[in-house]
C-alpha cells in the first residue's frame, strides 16, 4: 500500500491534472513527466487505491503510445488479480479501451508494431503481444469471471477490444477498429473456453444471472457474427447448448428455456440476442412455434415487448403483415401504458417493408384524440398530469413537481421520438402529426418549441421532405411575432434554425423572419443562445448588404419557391384532401365491403 505522503502526493497530482491551469503545453508535459516518474514502480499500488485509482486512469488517458504499453507491461502478470479488485479494475478498463486504437496503429504500420529495446536496456512488448499475454493469463478462469462483480465488466470490455467492434468510451476511434489475425484466433479460443466444461443447466443459468447475462450475450452475439451462422451447428458452440433440442417444439426443454425467458426483466435481453443475431433457419423455426400467433398478446407486455420489437426487425413483408393485424388493436393499450416502443419499431419496419401503414394511423388517431380529432399535446405529455399522481407526489421548495417530472421525463421522450418517426414516413402517419401541429394556434406551439423533449417533434416537422409547402407555410406563419422570444430560449433556438431550412420554397417568409430577428437585435446580440442564431442567420449580411443576403436566401430557398403568402393561396383555393381523410375513406370502403360480404353469407355477389 502506499505511504501517507506517497498519497498525499498522488492525490495533488491528480487534482492539479484535473484543474488544467497550467501555463502553456509544456508546462502540462513537464509535469506530467514527473508524475511518471514518481509513480514508477508504484503502478500497482495506485490502482489498488482507493484515494489514488483515479490517477492512475488519467494516467493511461494522457499517456503517449510508449507510455501506455510500459504501464500495460507493468499490469501484465497480475491482471487475473486486478480485473477482480474494486478499484484496479476500472484501470484495466481504461488500460484496454485507451490501447485498442494502438494495436489498429500497428497494424497499419503507423506505429513499430514489433518489441523494442528501451535507453535503459528494457524491452518494451508490442501492443498486440500484451493483449495476447493477457488472454493467456487469464485462461482457464473464464468461466467464473463472467458473474465475477468487477471481472466480467473488465472481461467484457477485453471482448470487445479482440473484435475490433467499435467502444464507446473511446475517443481516439471511431467505428470497426482494424485488429491482427491473432486477436480473432485468441477471440475464438476464448469464447470456446469460456463455456467449455459448462453443461446446457448452468449456461441456462446464467441467463437470467444480473451479472453472467450482460457477458454472456456479448459471447453469444461475437460467435454468430464473428465466425459466421454455421457455429451454431457446431455441439459445442453457446447457442447449440443453450438450445440443443431438434426440432425445438412446445414441450421440449428448450421451449420451456425460451417461454422463462419471454417474460424475465434479465433473462429476455438474453432472448433478444438470440433473436437479433440466430441464424435465419433457426430464427424462423423460433418465430412460428413460439411467437407468430402469440405476438399480439406479447406486445402488451412491459418487458416482452422488446422482445417483440427484435422480432418486427427481422420478419419478411408477408410475416409483417400478419404481425400487423395482430398488433393493431392493442395500439390504444400500448399508447395508454406509454409503451410506444413497439408501436414505433412497428411502423419503421412497415415503411421499410412497404406495408400499408394506414390502419395503424387510424388506431394511432384514435388512442391520442382529443374531440375526436388526433392531437399531438397528448403525444408528447403536453401538459397532461393524472389527479392520482398529484396527490401522491409533493412540490419541491421551488415549487415544482420534481418527482412527477423525473418520472414523466422518459415517456414523454418516447413519445417525441414516435412523433418523429411518424415525421419520416410519407403518408397518413406522417399526415397526422403535420396537420395537427398546423391547428394547434400560436400558444401551444410555443409551449411545444420551449420544451426540451417535444421541440424536438416541431425540429423534424419543418425540416421534413414529407411537409407539404403550405404545411410549413401555417406552421410559420403561427410563430409571426415570437421569433425574438424563441430566438432566446435554448431549446426554442433549435426550432429557429430549423425554420431556415423550413422556409425552403418560401424564400418571402424567410426574409420576414429575418426582419423579426433584426428588429430584436440588441436581445439577441446580448444572449448566449442568441448570438449563434445571428450567425446561422447570416443577419450581419442582411444588416449590412441586405440586398446579397435577399439574393442569397432566394437561391438557397428555390428561385421557383420565392413566392408571397397571397400566391400560394390563389394556386390552392381548395386544398386536397389530407392523408389521413384518405385513409378514414379507404377504411370506411373496407368496411361497408366486409359488411356487405357477411350480409351475402361470405359467398361473392352473383354475377349480373
Amino acid at each position: 500500500m502506499l505511504d501517507e505522503e506517497e498519497q498525499g502526493y498522488f492525490k495533488r497530482a491528480d487534482e492539479m491534472l484535473e484543474l488544467n491551469q497550467f501555463d502553456n503545453p509544456e508546462e502540462r508535459s513537464l509535469f506530467l513527466a514527473s508524475v511518471f516518474r514518481e509513480a514508477e514502480g508504484k503502478e500497482l499500488k495506485i490502482a489498488n487505491s482507493q484515494s489514488c485509482s483515479r490517477l492512475m486512469e488519467r494516467l493511461v488517458l494522457l499517456a503517449t503510445p510508449v507510455q501506455l504499453k510500459t504501464l500495460f507491461q507493468k499490469f501484465s502478470g497480475h491482471f487475473l488479480h486486478l480485473i477482480q479488485h474494486r478499484f484496479a479494475s476500472h484501470c484495466c478498463e481504461a488500460l484496454f479501451i485507451h490501447s485498442a486504437p494502438i494495436v489498429s496503429l500497428e497494424v497499419t504500420a503507423a506505429l513499430e508494431s514489433e518489441d523494442t529495446k528501451t535507453e535503459n536496456g528494457g524491452f518494451v512488448l508490442s501492443m498486440e503481444n500484451l493483449f495476447l499475454s493477457t488472454i493467456k493469463e487469464l485462461e482457464g478462469n473464464l468461466g467464473y469471471l463472467m458473474t465475477e462483480r468487477f471481472a466480467s465488466h473488465t472481461l467484457r470490455v477485453l471482448l470487445v477490444v479482440l473484435s475490433g467492434q467499435p467502444l464507446e468510451q473511446s475517443t481516439t476511434n471511431f467505428g470497426k477498429r482494424i485488429v491482427p489475425d491473432s486477436f480473432s484466433d485468441a477471440l475464438a479460443k476464448l469464447i470456446t473456453d469460456s463455456v467449455l466444461g459448462l453443461d446446457t443447466t448452468y449456461l441456462r443459468a446464467l441467463a437470467t444471472h444480473p451479472t453472467g447475462n450482460p457477458t454472456l450475450q456479448l459471447l453469444l452475439q461475437l460467435e454468430l457474427t464473428q465466425f459466421g451462422k454455421q457455429r451454431a451447428k457446431d455441439e459445442n458452440s453457446i447457442i447449440h447448448k443453450l438450445l440443443p433440442d431438434d426440432p425445438i417444439v412446445e414441450g421440449t426443454e428448450s421451449a420451456s428455456f425460451i417461454n422463462g425467458l419471454v417474460y424475465d426483466a434479465v433473462g429476455s435481453r438474453l432472448l433478444e440476442s438470440i433473436v437479433e443475431f440466430a441464424p435465419g433457419k433457426l430464427f424462423k423455426a423460433l418465430y412460428r412455434e413460439f411467437f407468430k400467433e402469440r405476438i399480439g398478446s406479447l406486445a402488451r407486455n412491459e418487458i416482452a415487448g422488446y422482445v417483440v420489437s427484435k422480432i418486427l426487425e427481422r420478419l419478411s413483408k408477408e410475416d409483417l403483415e400478419v404481425a400487423v393485424e395482430l398488433i393493431n388493436p392493442q395500439v390504444a393499450n400500448l399508447a395508454e401504458r406509454n409503451r410506444t416502443g413497439v408501436i414505433r419499431t412497428l411502423i419503421e419496419r412497415c415503411a421499410a417493408r412497404r406495408v400499408d401503414t394506414q390502419p395503424t394511423a387510424l388506431q394511432l388517431e384514435l388512442a391520442y384524440s382529443t374531440g375526436g380529432e388526433f392531437d399531438i399535446r397528448n403525444l408528447l405529455k403536453m401538459g397532461r398530469i393524472s389527479p392520482s399522481k398529484e396527490e401522491e407526489t409533493r412540490k419541491d421548495v421551488n415549487g415544482a413537481n420534481a418527482s412527477q417530472t423525473a418520472k414523466s421525463a422518459p415517456e414523454r421522450a418516447h413519445g417525441s421520438l414516435l412523433a418523429q418517426s411518424m415525421i419520416l414516413i410519407p403518408g397518413a402517419l406522417s399526415g397526422l402529426i403535420f396537420e395537427s401541429l398546423v391547428g394547434l394556434g400560436p400558444e401551444p406551439l410555443m409551449e411545444i418549441a420551449k420544451d426540451p423533449i417535444a421541440s424536438r417533434t416541431l425540429q423534424a416537422a419543418l425540416t421534413s421532405p414529407n411537409a407539404t409547402i403550405i404545411h410549413r407555410r401555417k406552421l410559420i406563419q403561427q410563430l409571426y411575432g415570437h421569433i425574438g422570444e424563441l430566438a432566446l430560449d435554448q431549446s426554442a433556438s433549435y426550432v429557429v434554425d430549423a425554420i431556415w431550412e423550413g422556409t425552403h420554397g418560401l424564400a418571402f417568409i424567410r426574409e420576414r423572419i429575418a426582419e423579426e430577428l433584426a428588429e430584436n437585435e440588441g436581445a439577441i446580440r446580448e444572449s448566449t443562445v442568441g448570438r449563434k442564431i445571428w450567425r446561422n442567420w447570416k443577419m450581419d449580411l442582411y444588416k449590412r448588404r441586405r440586398a446579397d443576403w435577399i439574393k442569397q436566401s432566394k437561391n438557397k430557398a428555390g428561385n421557383d419557391g420565392f413566392q408571397s403568402l397571397e400566391d400560394l393561396d390563389v394556386q390552392a383555393p381548395a386544398p386536397p384532401k389530407s392523408s389521413i381523410q384518405l385513409a378514414r375513406e379507404k377504411h370506411a370502403a373496407a368496411k361497408v365491403k366486409k359488411e356487405k360480404r357477411t350480409q351475402n353469407g361470405g359467398a361473392p355477389a352473383a354475377a349480373a
